[in-house]
């Protein structure tokens, strides 16, 4: 009996959003029908519930204590790394919902399905990152995925939006049957799922058995190009700037940054734990995979000219650096990771706020801008809104004293400590050119004229609120180091 409520209270967060999730779809099914309640009444009504569950859900977590311990038969783990991640999901998704909820009722968002949508996402993410098998870390990724292809080509109206879910699912399906492959070739030869089990039989591990080594590489070789497809590193980011493009603005903002949490946590359990003696061959696919996603990330910014497919190739520059932490294999590498992993977060949220709050008036409509010269003139037209993005596009291009300089120099430096030299040049030219389009940016806020003034539409309070806190976090981490260090050392899988 023990054992079964160690088991429940290890999920405890999950069993609550799971059971409201119910509540509410049932609420939902047995309303939409209704004519005084239906649609798009009942679509704002779910959407407030579902603010609310997430906001007793992060009570719930915070609440909780940190047991460290491996449940429901070693399926998952629940620890400081795990307690920690589900707490920044959580903030997270909370604060994508203050951006996201009054532009989707502007935007007609009808279907209250989508809210539905969010919270399952929402559980598949907590479930990822506490998974400690090989089982429940792909059936968690796939429960991930199948509702990232329902959001994707949710706005069934839309060609592109039907577009970027056909692609999404067409390029996720292949990339699960490379992450089943692999899990099938490491376990066929090993006879173990378990990550714990992996880190035991892999201590100091030696076969003369060319076959066996070999398919173990073969294997694990074929769940990292899997996981790096989940985060979008190049070569294998193909889907990324079309699905971003095609999909509504508020599911762009979602896919960007909170779900690349989980897939980086299976890839620290995997490469760091199960699998640290196998670095010299694991880091050998992502090195590469490194410096393709610096270049393309950084060069295929320049071409861009809308907002949502530069801050795709943006991501993909983004997770060049987050991958650079993991070669080095140290603890000191996940402490940098993780700590760059926190201000992506804030600056993707923060900067997708601007886009949407870019909406122009012209009459009788309200358009949003899509394109980057729409924000030119905006030091005019709105200087508070020119400001803000222009602490965004500095903190992305990590100029000091923001956190976004400090998240690359902590990744430089352990990167240069562990004599990776070439890589760390290679990474500082890259980040010297991707300074340009982000400054070029900042010009056309500031310096470019029209000859029709663009007429802006006001900016809402939880929006703001959202980019206000998201600019002193950026301003407010970099002059306490000590709350760096904190953050970093709480969520430290070591």
């Amino acid at each position: 009996m023990t054992y079964i409520l160690y088991d429940l209270y290890s999920i405890l967060l999950e069993i609550y959003i799971l059971v409201s999730v119910v509540i509410v779809l049932i609420y939902g099914v047995f309303f939409s029908s209704s004519v005084s309640l239906g649609f798009p009444i009942l679509s704002i009504n779910l959407g407030k519930l579902a603010i609310q569950i997430l906001l007793f859900g992060l009570y719930l977590a915070i609440s909780q204590e940190i047991l460290n311990l491996i449940s429901w038969n070693n399926f998952f783990i629940f620890d400081n790394f795990s307690y920690g991640a589900q707490i920044i999901i959580l903030l997270s998704v909370i604060s994508w919902f203050f951006l996201t909820f009054l532009y989707s009722t502007q935007q007609k968002v009808t279907s209250f399905e989508f809210w539905i949508l969010i919270l399952l996402a929402v559980i598949s993410m907590l479930f990822i990152v506490r998974s400690y098998d090989l089982l429940s870390i792909y059936l968690t990724l796939e429960l991930q995925a199948l509702i990232f292809y329902v959001l994707a080509s949710f706005k069934r109206t839309s060609e592109f939006s039907t577009e970027a879910g056909l692609k999404y699912f067409v390029l996720g399906a292949f990339a699960s049957a490379l992450l089943l492959f692999g899990f099938s070739l490491i376990y066929g030869l090993t006879g173990v799922t378990n990550l714990n089990d992996f880190s035991k039989l892999f201590t100091g591990f030696i076969t003369g058995d060319f076959i066996i080594s070999s398919g173990i590489k073969t294997g694990l070789a074929f769940v990292i190009i899997a996981l790096l497809f989940k985060i979008s590193a190049s070569p294998f980011h193909m889907w990324a700037p079309d699905v971003y493009e095609g999909s509504m603005i508020t599911v762009t903002a979602f896919f960007s940054s909170i779900p690349k949490l989980g897939a980086f946590s299976v890839l620290f359990r995997l490469l760091f734990f199960a699998f640290h003696d196998w670095i010299s061959w694991w880091s050998l696919i992502i090195l590469p995979c490194i410096l393709l996603s610096l270049l393309i990330g950084t060069l295929g910014a320049f071409t861009q000219v809308k907002w949502k497919r530069f801050m795709a190739y943006s991501s993909i520059n983004h997770v060049g650096f987050l991958l650079l932490g993991l070669i080095t294999g140290t603890a000191a590498g996940i402490f940098s990771v993780l700590f760059y992993f926190l201000v992506y977060i804030i600056t993707s949220l923060g900067t997708f706020g601007f886009i949407m709050s870019l909406k122009q008036y012209k009459f009788p409509k309200i358009y949003q801008a899509r394109y980057l010269e729409n924000a030119a003139m905006l030091s005019t037209t709105n200087p508070a809104l020119a400001f803000v993005v222009l602490i965004f596009l500095f903190s992305m291009a990590g100029i000091p004293p923001l956190a976004g300089f400090f998240s690359k120099l902590f990744v430089l430096l352990i990167i240069i400590q562990n004599n990776n030299i070439g890589v760390s040049i290679i990474a500082i030219i890259m980040s010297c050119v991707a300074c340009f389009y982000y400054i070029r940016l900042i010009k056309s806020v500031y310096f470019d004229r029209k000859i029709h003034w663009p007429i802006l539409f006001k900016v809402d309070k939880p929006t703001s609120l959202i980019m206000g806190l998201s600019i002193m976090l950026l301003v407010g981490l970099c002059l306490d180091l000590e709350l760096i260090t904190a953050i970093s050392t709480f969520m430290s899988i070591i």
